[in-house]
C-alpha cells in the first residue's frame, strides 16, 4: 500500500475532499466520491472505474487491508486522524472511509445497446431525481441481472455520492449510460430490437401475466407524476397489482419486483 500521511487538512493532495457535501451539488471536475468499506470493494474489485487515490481514518487502515489490496499498488491511500478527517470533509465522517473515482468519458446509447447479449434486459429509470430511488434502483439491477440501465436525461446523478452508497457501489457494477430524453432511449432501443415495457398503475396488464421476451426494456417513473403520457401512449404498458384502493408503490419497490419477475438469475 502507498501509505501517505496527512496531518495538514489544507494539504493540496486531499484537496478533492474538501467540503464533500457543497462539492457533492456542484460537481467534481469529472471526479465522483466513493464512501465506506463494501462501496470501495465494488470500486476496485469491478474495475470499471478508475480510482484517483483513498482518504482514510488512521484507525481503520488495518481493517482495509483485504480491500486495498484489490487497488494498484501505487494508489495514493491519504491516512488522517479523526480531527483531519472531519476538517477535510466539512463535517463528522464516523465512517471514515472515501475515495475519489474518475466518471470517464460517457458512453454513446448505441455502443452500449451494441455490446449486450443476444437476451438482455434493460432498467430504463425516467425523471427519477431522488438519490435515494436511483441507488435503490441500481441495487436491484445487479440483484436481478439487468445487463444495463438508461437513464434519460431529466434523472439525477448516479455517481452523486449518496446514489452510490444506497446501491451498496451497484452503480460502480452495473453498465450504465445517461442521455437524451425519454423518447430518444425508446427510439435507440427499438432499433436495437428491444421490446418495451412501461410500468404504471394504470398499466393494461397485469406484471404477471407478461412473459419476458428475449430483448426486454422496463420502464420506471417517478413516483406521483409518473411516466410521461406520451411514453405511456407509445409503449406497452403494465402495472404490480395491488389490494383494492391502494395503486401506488415507491419506484425502488416497484423495481425491485419488476425486475424479479424478468429476470434470468438462477441461483
Amino acid at each position: 500500500m502507498n501509505i501517505i500521511r496527512i496531518d495538514d487538512p489544507a494539504d493540496p493532495s486531499v484537496a478533492p475532499y474538501l467540503d464533500i457535501r457543497e462539492r457533492d451539488l456542484v460537481g467534481r471536475e469529472g471526479r465522483f466520491i466513493a464512501e465506506g468499506k463494501v462501496v470501495l470493494n465494488v470500486l476496485f474489485g469491478a474495475g470499471r472505474f478508475k480510482a484517483e487515490s483513498v482518504l482514510v481514518l488512521e484507525n481503520r487502515v488495518a481493517g482495509m487491508a483485504d480491500t486495498l489490496a484489490l487497488a494498484r499498488e501505487d494508489l495514493p491511500v491519504y491516512v488522517v486522524s479523526a480531527a483531519v478527517m472531519d476538517a477535510i470533509a466539512g463535517f463528522h465522517m464516523h465512517r471514515g472511509i472515501l475515495a475519489i473515482g474518475i466518471k470517464g468519458e460517457t458512453i454513446a446509447i448505441d455502443d452500449m445497446l451494441d455490446a449486450l447479449p443476444e437476451r438482455a434486459l434493460v432498467a430504463v429509470p425516467v425523471g427519477i431525481s431522488n438519490h435515494d430511488n436511483i441507488g435503490s434502483i441500481f441495487r436491484n439491477a445487479a440483484a436481478f441481472g439487468a445487463d444495463l440501465v438508461l437513464l434519460d436525461e431529466t434523472c439525477c446523478d448516479p455517481l452523486y455520492r449518496k446514489a452510490i452508497r444506497v446501491s451498496v457501489g451497484a452503480v460502480l457494477k452495473v453498465p450504465f449510460t445517461v442521455g437524451g430524453t425519454a423518447s430518444t432511449l425508446a427510439d435507440a432501443l427499438s432499433r436495437h430490437g428491444f421490446e418495451q415495457l412501461a410500468l404504471s398503475p394504470a398499466g393494461k396488464a397485469d406484471i404477471r401475466d407478461v412473459e419476458r421476451p428475449k430483448r426486454l426494456a422496463l420502464y420506471l417513473g417517478t413516483e406521483g407524476e409518473g411516466l410521461p403520457e406520451p411514453l405511456l401512449k407509445r409503449l406497452t404498458t403494465a402495472r404490480i397489482r395491488m389490494a383494492p384502493g391502494f395503486d401506488s408503490l415507491n419506484v425502488a419497490a416497484a423495481s425491485a419486483i419488476a425486475l424479479h419477475h424478468f429476470t434470468d438469475a438462477t441461483n
